[in-house]
């Protein structure tokens, strides 16, 4: 034996090939398992076999790869999507969640059912609330509860918010559409009802102490569109979404990749954690349709006519509003 224990005529430099072999056979062997795997979970080529196995083509593998890395954290989407991207599949999974947030965390409360059509085509015109669309998820959740023989209701959502990466795709498979004229057309077209929300980011960047105060609705987009359209308007006041996120001050980042940040009392202060919304106690409140139909399309060229049914509008959903806080015992109850 030499003095390192190895065998009599065996060197130093002879055992340290020896263990760099051994250690790259056993390298060789487990990239042989790991190809052998990404073959049988990708289905890029045959299972290897034994000596003559058939390696994968790269090209074949890295565009797979790339494929799923650019829809991570995300299921593969089903047969049953639209044109809008809406996934019948996604939305029966996700209505036990729905309803969950709906009777239990929210507890909403919900008042003049039946003031709603009993089929659309119809405009559900609401405030909004928030910058995250928990007030369209429920608005269209009420709305199915209560109209379940109709299409999915359909809630618009800002174009800055549909952009992002990973909002975009969930929102549009629960039914969420961008807001534009062409997509709110097209959907009444088909005979959906669609919640708008006409105060737009100004509702929505809202701080707190400007809770529940209606911001102008634009150029009157929505009475223009139910003028051409004839379709009902149905005003609605939603309750309770914004103290759900209560917007202390915003915060405007260098480069504006955002319109801003919000700073509300648990975010950023508690990271992801101060993404979730808080248990407030909600109140939905439906008024009367508006039926403009009598009016006629041409109407539509009155700018007079438009911006004073726009005031109107927007005078009856704060009172819808008003009426919920006065109802409402407290933000949790």
């Amino acid at each position: 034996m030499n003095d390192d224990g190895s065998p009599k005529g065996t060197t130093s430099v002879e055992l340290l090939d020896a263990d760099r072999e051994s250690e790259l056979a056993a390298v060789r062997e487990a990239l042989a398992g790991l190809r052998r795997e990404i073959q049988l979970r990708f289905g890029a080529a045959e299972v290897a076999q034994a000596d003559g196995e058939r390696s994968v083509p790269a090209n074949e593998l890295f565009s797979e790869l790339r494929r799923r890395l650019s829809t991570l954290g995300m299921s593969e989407r089903s047969g049953e999507v639209d044109e809008f991207g809406m996934d019948e599949i996604v939305v029966r999974r996700a209505r036990p969640v729905l309803e969950l947030l709906y009777e239990r965390y929210w507890r909403v409360d919900l008042a003049g059912a039946e003031h709603l059509p009993e089929k659309g085509p119809c405009l559900l015109v609401a405030n909004r609330s928030g910058l995250l669309p928990y007030d369209g998820l429920m608005i269209t959740h009420a709305v199915e509860r209560l109209r379940s023989q109709s299409a999915r209701p359909r809630f618009f959502v800002a174009d800055w918010l549909m952009t992002l990466p990973f909002a975009q795709p969930y929102l549009a498979r629960l039914g969420g559409v961008r807001a534009c004229r062409e997509n709110a057309e097209r959907l009444l077209g088909a005979g959906h009802f669609v919640a708008v929300f006409p105060e737009g980011v100004k509702g929505a960047a809202k701080v707190f102490r400007d809770r529940y105060r209606l911001q102008r609705f634009g150029r009157g987009g929505v009475i223009r569109l139910a003028l051409e359209t004839g379709v009902p308007l149905v005003p609605i006041g939603i309750v309770g979404a914004e103290e759900a996120h209560p917007v202390l001050f915003k915060w405007t980042p260098p480069g504006r990749p955002l319109p801003f940040v919000p700073v509300t009392p648990t975010f950023p202060l508690l990271g992801p954690l101060g993404v979730l919304p808080l248990p407030t106690k909600w109140m939905i409140r439906i008024g009367a349709p508006v039926d403009l139909s009598e009016l006629g399309p041409q109407a539509a060229r009155d700018e007079l006519l438009l911006s004073r049914l726009t005031e109107d509008l927007r005078a009856e959903i704060q009172a819808l509003v008003d009426a919920g806080l006065h109802e409402r015992e407290g933000v949790w109850s």
